[in-house]
């Protein structure tokens, strides 16, 4: 009896350090399949230049452009796009309001709701998710009760419905997406929980006297993490194109506050005067979307333990 004990004991206490030593080895794998990576690495500087300039916002209007995004021009409404004036570099919308400047802004909007939502998300997802794996019985019976009736229902309708009823800014839109969009997370935190519990350092946090909530944070979660940090880059992307379409049909953010969906509804409406308006909304929103699945996508492969073992 008193050799299992020992035994049991030298285990429970060995057992972070090896898992420390489990999660620094996928990190450092992961690192060094991604310096190699130079198409991650690419859209990762891409992205980065975006939100960087999207943050910079306010000085960039006020000491590069000398135009806010409200400042109206008429007498230069639809100018072309020229280099004679840094504010229209991007050319001038209908009330001759900058282009980029309004695009700058928008990024702002736009990222903010598409980050934010994504992480109101992961919390809800990860947290139920994880909870409902492993404790399974009539919370798992709830929340997949919950899961199943969110994803019957379609989503963009759904969206719109609710978006008729809060008239949502930027904050309220946030919530919405956020509050809406978590069951993909969910369902995939929920299966790897249910794979981790049935491991054998599991039993052994349980015969040490561990709580359920201690193995949940200290040994479950750090093997989630990798893969849903994945997912959370492409839900960005998901939901960054979900605001883009709610605006665009006229139903996420109003103006006069910018966001790339809205600007391409202002676009759409002035095709034939001024058809550069289109363009970078569009290549913005395409960009931002095309480098969060790239680093999403480098991401899975640099975390996958298979490859990781292949490559040792």
């Amino acid at each position: 009896m008193a050799t299992q004990a020992a035994s049991l004991g030298g285990r429970a206490v060995g057992e972070p350090v090896s898992l420390r030593r489990s999660s620094a080895g996928i990190w450092s794998h992961a690192l060094a399949r991604l310096r190699r990576d130079y198409v991650t690495l690419l859209a990762a500087a891409v992205l980065g230049s975006l939100i960087v300039l999207a943050l910079a916002a306010d000085v960039l209007a006020a000491y590069v452009f000398h135009s806010g995004f409200t400042r109206q021009d008429l007498l230069n409404s639809y100018t072309r796009p020229g280099l004679a004036d840094p504010a229209f570099w991007l050319g001038s919308d209908d009330l001759g309001r900058s282009e980029i400047v309004r695009l700058l802004y928008g990024g702002r909007i736009s990222l903010s709701v598409g980050i934010g939502a994504a992480c109101i998300n992961l919390t809800i997802g990860l947290t139920l998710g994880m909870t409902a794996g492993f404790q399974r019985g009539w919370f798992d019976d709830v929340v997949q009760f919950v899961i199943s009736t969110v994803n019957s229902v379609p989503r963009i309708p759904l969206l719109l419905v609710v978006a008729v009823l809060f008239s949502p800014g930027p904050v309220t839109l946030v919530l919405i997406l956020g509050l809406l969009t978590w069951p993909g997370i969910s369902l995939f935190v929920r299966g790897q929980t249910l794979s981790l519990r049935e491991r054998d350092f599991v039993a052994a946090g349980l015969v040490a006297g561990a709580s359920n909530a201690r193995i949940m944070v200290r040994h479950i979660l750090p093997n989630v993490l990798p893969l849903v940090f994945v997912l959370t880059a492409i839900d960005v992307g998901s939901l960054i194109l979900l605001e883009s379409a709610l605006s665009y049909l006229g139903f996420g953010i109003s103006p006069p506050t910018p966001s790339w969906g809205n600007m391409l509804t202002r676009a759409t409406q002035d095709l034939s005067r001024g058809p550069w308006l289109v363009y970078a909304p569009g290549v913005a929103i395409f960009l931002t979307v095309l480098c969060l699945y790239l680093v999403g996508d480098g991401l899975r492969d640099a975390l996958d333990p298979r490859l990781n073992h292949a490559a040792d």
